[in-house]
């Protein structure tokens, strides 16, 4: 998980940089992201890693907010859609263990804000 990390916090740092070109941006204020419960990002690895990354850039002192999506599968079996926490994958309702994941695992962009 840590290289699919670094490689998504390069590609962070691409997107910024192209946006910013993009808009004629001389500098990066925010960047807005939507990080699941399960991508296995550290918050504080992340942003000590983007303040090193973005040194001598227009993003150096861009802040980083994260916005955390929650964990939540749908039952196969009965449909209901719940919070999976502790990694517990089964149903709280009719037990059955096959679920699809529908949140929980984005590392994305939501905005950026620039001047």
């Amino acid at each position: 998980m840590e290289a699919e990390a670094a490689q998504w916090l390069r590609g962070l740092f691409s997107i910024h940089h192209r946006e910013a070109g993009n808009n004629h941006a001389t500098k990066v204020r925010e960047v807005g992201l939507l990080i699941g419960e399960m991508a296995g990002v550290e918050q504080e690895s992340l942003e000590f890693s983007w303040r090193v990354l973005t040194e001598g850039t227009p993003a150096e002192g861009a802040v980083l907010k994260v916005r955390r999506v929650p964990l939540v599968g749908r039952c196969a079996k009965c449909g209901r859609e719940f919070h999976i926490e502790h990694y517990d994958f089964w149903c709280p309702v009719c037990k059955d263990g096959v679920l699809k994941t529908i949140s929980g695992r984005e590392m994305q962009v939501e905005y950026l804000e620039v001047d």
